[in-house]
């Protein structure tokens, strides 16, 4: 039987985004394809970077030969931080002996050479893609709502404002004292 890992990966660790719409559908393919769940790993964090503790600890893993297939909801799940990043986590993975299966995109089996390496470095452009349009979009919003009069950042005296010296807005208010 085939030693499954599954990741899950959300931006927020709120309401809105829910690991379990990933992990829930994940356990069942995994039986589907028969094989055995034997770690799970969740990260509430941006695939924008690659310190994301879960994913770390699952490469880390993967080294130790933990389980053969990891299966992830979709490719920016995994990372979203471009074609050689993306394509470094994978061969790092491969080199473990460990190979990655997607849900939502059939074309994604690492243990399938050939076609799969020229989509699977497509599609890591596409998730690059997107998370620079999500930060193009949040920043349109906070110029939005700058020149609509709002006040951003953490009022000065919240409860982490001095862990954060350097925030504007909290930068401002110690200047004016």
């Amino acid at each position: 039987m085939i030693r499954i890992a599954v990741y899950a990966r959300v931006s927020k660790n709120d309401a809105t985004q829910d690991p379990q719409n990933q992990i829930v559908p994940l356990r069942d393919f995994s039986r589907a394809i028969g094989g055995e769940i034997v770690r799970e790993y969740v990260d509430f964090a941006s695939g924008g970077k690659g310190d994301r503790e879960s994913f770390l600890k699952m490469l880390e893993d993967s080294g130790r030969r933990e389980f053969d297939l990891v299966v992830v909801w979709s490719l920016d799940r995994l990372s979203r931080e471009g074609i050689s990043n993306t394509l470094g986590y994978l061969e790092r993975l491969k080199r473990n002996g460990v190979a990655v299966k997607s849900l939502q995109e059939s074309w994604l089996d690492t243990r399938d050479e050939g076609l799969g390496n020229l989509l699977i470095s497509i599609f890591a452009w596409v998730a690059q893609q997107e998370r620079l349009r999500i930060v193009e979009r949040t920043k349109a919003g906070l110029d939005r709502a700058r020149r609509a009069g709002k006040k951003l950042g953490r009022p000065f005296g919240s409860k982490d404002s001095k862990r954060r010296p350097r925030s504007g807005y909290y930068l401002r208010h110690q200047n004016a004292k």
